[in-house]
């Protein structure tokens, strides 16, 4: 390494999204939308009339690595690759750690240590889609539930924040490792109304619009380095082409900033089928 080898250099990669939000506020929907994404479905929660294309569902730690073993290795079409959801694959994590490890539970170990270990089931599958985004150019979006839970900041008194669904331990490898944060939420209004006796209590109102938010706030996780508004609107019709103009405008295959020969297109995986749900 010396001074010859720098170079200016921006984000040029395909994006690492990843987005949460409650029980079927529209995250798998929201997912289907990006450029022909492949789903590797953790959890049976395809919406009714959504048709997307999937593996079989996963159940365990094996069959996940050979989904993403089969994208990196097998000639296929798709540019992106969906993780539905974190929360359940953290489900898989854990169990194949006590296989191996003759645990009863995760928590046999003591002191959190099952967790320290778990660590590395996550490198494994986030060092396998860093290999499906540096050498095909995929694009990779991770969907996990949010869970409400007491924030201790030293700053100021506790209070209550929607967090990945996740361990500790996980969340922070996962949101170290993703460029963009959003949490899924529909608008939440307060509204006071009178119950007699000079009393009133509070009631929450939800609307019917959703808004994708990526600038963090006390109340939820969420982040952004590609200049994303601070919220965007997810109406029915949601297309990818709002969020397209803020993320890397040609995703190419690239390591260490210099671009793969290699093509992109004309690829192809077996075994892969489309899966939907009718009322």
């Amino acid at each position: 390494m010396n001074l010859a080898d720098i170079r200016k250099f921006t984000a040029q990669l395909a994006p690492r999204i990843l987005i949460h939000g409650a029980e079927g506020v529209g995250k798998t929907t929201i997912a289907s939308k990006f450029p022909t994404p492949i789903f590797l479905r953790t959890e049976d929660s395809c919406p009714a009339r959504l048709e997307i294309n999937s593996f079989d569902l996963i159940d365990n730690f094996a069959d996940l690595r050979s989904a993403i073993g089969a994208l990196a290795f097998e000639q296929h079409h798709y540019q992106t690759v969906v993780i539905d959801s974190l929360d359940a694959t953290e489900g898989l994590f854990w169990d194949d750690a006590c296989r191996s490890q003759g645990w009863s539970s995760i928590e046999s170990p003591g002191y959190g240590k099952g967790y320290v270990i778990v660590d590395t089931w996550w490198i494994d599958i986030l060092k396998g889609l860093e290999f499906l985004r540096h050498r095909l150019g995929m694009s990779v979006v991770l969907l996990a539930h949010s869970a409400i839970e007491t924030i201790n900041d030293p700053r100021a008194a506790s209070y209550t924040s929607y967090q990945l669904r996740l361990h500790k331990r996980a969340r922070g490898l996962v949101q170290d490792w993703c460029d963009a944060i959003g949490f899924l939420a529909p608008d939440l209004h307060v509204q006071s109304e009178d119950v007699g006796f000079g009393k009133k209590r509070n009631r929450a109102d939800g609307g019917s619009q959703r808004w994708l938010h990526f600038e963090a706030r006390p109340s939820f996780v969420a982040k952004n380095r590609y200049d994303l508004p601070a919220k965007m609107p997810v109406p029915k019709d949601f297309s990818y082409e709002a969020l397209a103009p803020y993320l890397p405008s040609q995703p190419s295959a690239a390591i260490d900033g210099k671009p793969d020969s290699k093509p992109t297109q004309q690829r192809e995986v077996t075994h892969v089928h489309s899966v939907s749900r009718n009322l």
